[in-house]
């Protein structure tokens, strides 16, 4: 990821730091989703191989680009602070982003799906086939 922009309605803003920092962490659970997370299970055992944060695909702060982070405030009429949530908010529109910039970066190749996460010999797979048909 080189550059990531997420514009977002939250409601009414009462705290700019706190909700970046609501919006940066949903989009780096995205990222994350999106490219890493992966739950790994021994094929004989069944035994969980990715069970600690040494193994499990968290992405950490070198991996992430900048974020750059605005909102669209829309007070709701639900409550009389006029908030809403932000905590899952940038979750949401990063797993789409994301896939869909993978996809269309392989869609010359006429690749036009990739599951999450989308690894790099998932990536690499799909190229391989791609290109032997």
């Amino acid at each position: 990821m080189l550059r990531y922009v997420v514009v977002d309605d939250v409601g009414t803003v009462i705290n700019r730091l706190t909700l970046e920092g609501q919006i940066h962490g949903g989009v780096v659970q995205g990222v994350g989703q999106a490219f890493t997370e992966h739950l790994v299970y021994d094929r004989d055992s069944g035994q969980l191989v990715t069970g600690s944060l040494m193994d499990y695909g968290l992405p950490r702060a070198d991996e992430v680009s900048a974020l750059e982070t605005d909102e669209n405030p829309v007070p709701t009429k639900t409550n009389p602070l006029g908030v809403k949530g932000a905590g899952e908010a940038g979750n949401v529109g990063a797993l789409a982003a994301i896939m869909n910039a993978v996809v269309d970066a392989l869609s010359p190749l006429g690749i036009a799906h990739i599951d999450m996460p989308a690894t790099p010999e998932k990536v690499w797979r799909a190229i391989s086939a791609a290109r032997r048909a």
